[in-house]
């Protein structure tokens, strides 16, 4: 009989001591002729009732055992690798262990076979289990879901859910185009069919899909945008399982790589002349409806006449200097939003976002515009025109330019259900603050040609008091320029 005493040392994993490992040795019949405390404490049967049995006797369903050392015979130079095996306790339960065979060199009897068990039981094993697996996946960061070899949903994680805000139950059994409809989703699925047949995965996949809005929101969620990665899944024999679906939200990602394309056009478009005037207009313009359906542009009535700004509009001592609107632009036709056409004076209210913003030089950011503010009931043609045309979010940016300010842009929101956000007023106070070096230096070019003028009109002598013509002539004489007067007489 071969007991653990008659095992090499480091025949049960090279601890040296193999009393705690459950081995079997099983010889070229398939007879056990060693066994150890550990292997009779794993399954049950004593070593003088397991030595001298076949070993698919005391090791009931042995397919492990037989397919190791099978796979160990093919290369006697190597043990065979671990493997799970569905063994089962002597009283019929079953047990959660991995088996690996390895020849062993006998003294003239053949060879043997060393048949080490590795009991699962009490081995934290959540990375390579069905359920481990899952948690991991589950509490990934980013959205994970399963497809089958026709593109229905078989696995999805939570966070999916989160970015898109479809629930679990509404996606599983169906395929994308089941729960999104459109081209996006069409061109998602002929990409998933791509990779089932290939077996090259697709990296970084970006597509927007209009989502739909939660139950519980009053706005609807806007369009999103979306990073995928795909690969196929096939199981150990090769077989295609289906394609799993990694997803990542960069909706702020691409919206911020728009806008920054949206501010490099602007750059172009707006301040194209050095009138004021048409530079409040070409802001209007190019905002609508990039930013808002509905945009004006008003400037203090010294801007379009090249005068100072004040620093601060506040330091008149509560007055409210007069402005004019330089611009209004809306996604309907003529503005019929605007209470005064362009040029004409627009009234300011003492008590109002408007007069804040002039004083504080800070913007003003309304999500939900109240249409029952006090400042509004105070303002009743600003009242009827905002429910007339369902404005519902507000924003009122500051005009200043080398610390002087210009005046302010508005821009509403009607159509577009979604309210304005902190981004949006981060978008617009660049677009305003671009603009607004445009209108000062349209500002600066108009206070500097009235100077030209007024200089030139300083330069002309005194009409004659006989009526004698005169004429401003350039003349260089020799290595000096000047200007002298030629005063003419009748010929």
């Amino acid at each position: 009989m071969v007991t653990s005493r008659d095992m090499p040392p480091n025949a049960g994993g090279g601890t040296g001591r193999t009393i705690g490992a459950p081995i079997a040795v099983v010889d070229a019949e398939g007879t056990v002729v060693g066994w150890t405390q550990a292997a009779e404490r794993l399954v049950g049967f004593p070593a003088a009732d397991a030595v001298g049995r076949a070993a698919t006797e005391v090791l009931p369903t042995l397919d492990g055992v037989s397919t190791a050392w099978t796979r160990a015979e093919r290369d006697r130079a190597e043990c065979g690798r671990p493997g799970g095996a569905g063994l089962r306790h002597r009283d019929g339960s079953p047990l959660d262990v991995t088996l690996r065979a390895c020849p062993l060199s006998g003294q003239g009897a053949g060879t043997h076979w060393l048949v080490s068990v590795a009991d699962m039981t009490g081995i934290s094993s959540w990375p390579v289990n069905g359920t481990g697996v899952e948690s991991l996946l589950s509490s990934a960061p980013i959205g994970i879901a399963v497809r089958d070899p026709e593109l229905r949903c078989t696995w999805v994680n939570d966070a999916l859910a989160l970015q898109d805000g479809l629930p679990r139950e509404v996606r599983l059994g169906r395929r994308l185009t089941e729960v999104l409809p459109g081209s996006e989703a069409q061109k998602v699925e002929a990409v998933m069919r791509q990779v089932l047949e290939s077996g090259i995965p697709t990296v970084d996949l970006e597509y927007r899909v209009c989502l739909p809005g939660a139950p519980d929101r009053a706005v609807p969620r806007r369009e999103n945008s979306f990073s995928t990665s795909f690969f196929r899944l096939d199981d150990a024999q090769g077989h295609v399982l289906g394609v799993c679906v990694m997803s990542v939200d960069v909706t702020d990602r691409q919206r911020a790589r728009e806008r920054l394309a949206v501010l490099s056009e602007a750059g172009t478009r707006i301040g194209s002349t050095l009138d004021v005037m048409r530079t409040g207009q070409e802001l209007a313009d190019f905002a609508v409806p990039r930013i808002a359906e509905y945009v004006t542009v008003d400037l203090a009535e010294a801007v379009p006449l090249g005068e100072d700004s004040l620093a601060r509009l506040g330091a008149t001592n509560g007055r409210i200097p007069a402005f004019r609107r330089a611009g209004v632009a809306s996604i309907h036709e003529g503005a019929p939003e605007s209470l005064w056409p362009r040029g004409e004076q627009v009234f300011v209210p003492a008590s109002s976002p408007f007069t804040e913003v002039l004083t504080s030089g800070r913007s003003h950011l309304e999500p939900v515009l109240d249409v029952g503010s006090t400042w509004l009931g105070q303002d009743p043609g600003r009242s009827e025109k905002i429910h007339d045309y369902g404005m519902h979010s507000l924003m009122v940016v500051p005009i200043h330019a080398r610390g002087a300010v210009l005046g302010v842009a508005v821009f509403v929101r009607m159509e577009d259900p979604a309210p304005f956000e902190a981004d949006d007023l981060l978008f617009a106070e660049e677009l305003v603050s671009r603009a607004a070096l445009s209108l000062d230096n349209a500002r600066r070019y108009v206070r500097e040609r009235a100077a030209a003028f007024a200089l030139q009109r300083n330069l002309l002598p005194r009409p004659s008091p006989a009526g004698t013509p005169s004429r401003w002539l350039p003349a260089t004489f020799r290595r000096t320029r000047r200007t002298v007067w030629e005063v003419t007489g009748s010929m």
